[in-house]
């Protein structure tokens, strides 16, 4: 593994922390590739019962690095690692539990209606910024974002883009519990340890019986289908706007672009 992701074990419980506190742990191929390998590692260790994944620092996930997104805009570099990582995730056999530290942005966001559990500190927030870059849902949260929130608060959170308190996700029925800060690992791990203590192949066939219901199928189904959607997108008039505004460090100027 490598030091973006630092691994730990508690007894039959492994803690999986984003290690990338000075880029607010934003995803690039390197942690993608990390995740996926993290993943497949705990499906198979014998002594792994459940994982819980967290970041280090005040972020959860700030999301997509977005340099490494204007780079993939002017065309891939080299094979993207993140279908791997979600292919890791929406196929993962044992209980998975988010421990949402501080803020959570596109991926840190979509990536939490793939986990069984969801605790969440009550100063955190989150916001899938699709929108604001001239893209489209990711990580197929256009399926499990309406499956886990409903219609309506799928299409609020998706095409707004806004800021949601930890109350306000929920209220929506992304997230399962809310901990005082201090209080979220020690919590999240304690739950953890509540279901590890249980024989891992019980704990297995019945996260396998919950994916039959068909989450991992229709959740890849989305994943294709926002994959052609960003074909399209990436790399068009507003999303070359929204990087070029976010590198400036300046707000993006759409309305001088035609048709948007």
């Amino acid at each position: 593994m490598t030091d973006c992701i630092v691994t730990e074990d508690h007894d039959r419980v492994r803690l999986l922390t984003i290690n990338r506190p000075e880029a607010l742990n934003a995803m690039n191929n390197q942690v993608f590739s990390a995740i996926a390998d993290s993943l497949a590692a705990a499906a198979t260790d014998l002594g792994t019962a459940v994982v819980v994944i967290t970041g280090n620092g005040r972020a959860f996930s700030a999301g997509q690095d977005l340099q490494e997104l204007q780079n993939l805009s002017q065309g891939p570099a080299s094979e993207h690692q993140f279908p791997r990582m979600l292919k890791q995730l929406t196929n993962f056999k044992k209980p998975l539990i988010a421990a949402v530290n501080g803020l959570g942005v596109g991926i840190g966001m979509t990536f939490l209606a793939h986990c069984d559990l969801v605790l969440m500190a009550s100063d955190a927030r989150l916001r899938t910024p699709f929108p604001q870059l001239g893209l489209a849902p990711e990580a197929g949260s256009s399926a499990t974002f309406i499956e886990r929130m409903g219609w309506q608060n799928a299409a609020y959170t998706l095409m707004s883009g806004r800021w949601f308190s930890a109350a306000e996700c929920l209220e929506m029925g992304l997230v399962w519990r809310l901990c005082e800060p201090p209080e979220l690992m020690t919590r999240a791990l304690a739950v953890a340890a509540e279901l590890a203590i249980n024989p891992i192949p019980s704990l297995i066939a019945t996260k396998e019986l919950m994916l039959a219901s068909g989450r991992p199928t229709y959740a890849w189904a989305a994943h294709e289908r926002e994959a052609r959607a960003y074909e399209t997108l990436l790399g068009a008039p507003a999303n070359k706007e929204a990087l070029a505004a976010f590198i400036e460090k300046r707000e993006p100027r759409f309305d001088s672009l035609p048709g948007l």
